[in-house]
């Protein structure tokens, strides 16, 4: 009982433990198609511990559709495979100024409780010869996304890849969400968002980074 109260109380406190997200070192030894089918498996029974009564049509290829859903959609970020492919330009118009993609729409999953995240992450760079296609830092944003995750993580995640891909120090990432968790269980505030944010190079001079936060 007392390890199952330390373990409410690390996710109602949102901890997390790693800026990695943890996982197996055999996490993709099964396909797709086999995880489907063991996740579809256990969920049946979770649906049936509920009491649910499986037979009945609307009920009967729920814990498929979750399966699925699971693997291929909510959770499809946890696969390396399906890292989007970064493009990488050289400024040939030598813009060096900084640039935002704001309001980048995305959901995810708390990892404690496995409900919503909901929210935007707004991006700003300057470029240090090397610019990104405008499409791929919404798809790293989902990409990170879509994985069991905690915000603080998420949100390095996507700031060490696009400092990475863009090869500069001058990037800032900004997350802003809703938190299910948060919302339908536990306090039950409605109204609350979370927003966290990671910065490095000159976004690191107060200026410059309340330029970011006026344009935004």
């Amino acid at each position: 009982m007392k390890n199952q109260e330390q373990a409410d109380a690390f996710g109602d406190n949102h901890i997390g433990t790693s800026t990695e997200t943890p996982l197996r070192s055999d996490a993709f030894a099964r396909t797709d198609d086999q995880k489907i089918e063991a996740i579809s498996f256990h969920y049946q029974k979770i649906m049936e511990e509920l009491g649910l009564d499986l037979t009945d049509d609307s009920l009967s290829g729920t814990p498929y559709r979750v399966a699925k859903m699971y693997v291929k959609e909510l959770f499809s970020g946890l696969d390396p495979k399906n890292k989007p492919k970064i493009s990488i330009f050289d400024n040939k118009y030598e813009y060096n100024k900084m640039l935002i993609e704001s309001d980048i729409t995305f959901n995810s999953s708390c990892e404690h409780h496995f409900l919503p995240i909901i929210g935007k992450a707004h991006i700003g760079y300057i470029s240090s010869g090397k610019v990104i296609g405008l499409s791929k830092m919404n798809r790293i944003v989902q990409y990170f996304g879509r994985r069991p995750q905690v915000q603080e993580r998420m949100t390095m995640q996507i700031f060490n890849e696009l400092k990475t891909a863009l090869q500069t120090e001058d990037v800032i990432v900004v997350v802003e969400a809703e938190h299910l968790c948060v919302s339908t269980r536990g306090v039950n505030d409605k109204s609350s968002k979370t927003t966290t944010l990671e910065y490095s190079g000159q976004f690191s001079d107060t200026q410059i980074r309340n330029d970011f936060f006026k344009m935004i």
